[in-house]
């Protein structure tokens, strides 16, 4: 990892770190009051609750980081980052299922009108290594979760290895956001500074293996065109 590429992973842990300090300064989480109406301290009736919502949020576009950040707000961290991750893989298996099965041709819209010059790269991709390239986009705290979810089903990508690769490339993510959702509830700073240095990771991880797969995929290249 270059010099550049070490300063902007700095500057977007310190970022989070400092946002998460003024929410809880200021007594703010956003999206937490229907938390602790239907959620917090109901037993397993807020469990599937959460669930429920996480999953349907997730399915429909929304951040995946939000809704493991609700999952430590509500249950704290280990059992936050469980039931997020739970919620973000149902919500990731429901947006494939429904491109894979129902949606395709709507799916194919959405995405040539979103990312069409990215698509075909990107659909190779997944196709020659659906769990490498899966797992390697799912590290990186940038592009879009539903895009890639409405793509592997329209381009028919093995479930298995899919939603495999998803949940470990969810979890680092999960662990960091459900810390800060704790973090925020009590008075958990090194949380905070833990959820930092766990994302400044799982971020330099995902680097590690985009590369390795662009390198993988030009090694390849060559020797096919030799």
């Amino acid at each position: 990892m270059n010099g550049r590429a070490l300063l902007r992973l700095l500057a977007l842990a310190g970022g989070l770190a400092l946002a998460g300090l003024l929410l809880r300064a200021l007594g703010l989480a956003p999206g937490t009051a229907w938390v602790d109406a239907w959620v917090r301290g109901r037993g397993l009736a807020g469990q599937l609750v959460f669930l429920a919502v996480g999953a349907a949020a997730t399915a429909a576009g929304l951040p995946r980081q939000g809704v493991a950040f609700l999952g430590g707000y509500a249950f704290g961290a280990l059992a936050g980052t469980l039931l997020g991750l739970a919620a973000q893989l149902g919500g990731c298996a429901l947006a494939y299922g429904w491109a894979t099965l129902v949606g395709r041709a709507w799916a194919e819209r959405r995405l040539a009108g979103r990312f069409g010059h990215r698509l075909r790269p990107l659909r190779d991709a997944l196709a020659a290594d659906p769990f490498g390239a899966t797992l390697a986009l799912r590290l990186l705290p940038i592009g879009n979760n539903l895009a890639l979810n409405l793509l592997a089903g329209m381009a028919a990508i093995p479930p298995l290895p899919f939603l495999a690769a998803s949940a470990l490339g969810y979890l680092p993510q999960t662990v960091v956001f459900a810390l800060l959702g704790k973090g925020i509830r009590v008075d958990g700073a090194w949380q905070l500074a833990l959820s930092v240095g766990l994302l400044a990771v799982s971020i330099a991880i995902g680097i590690a293996l985009v590369r390795r797969h662009r390198a993988g995929r030009a090694i390849a290249a060559d020797a096919g065109d030799g």
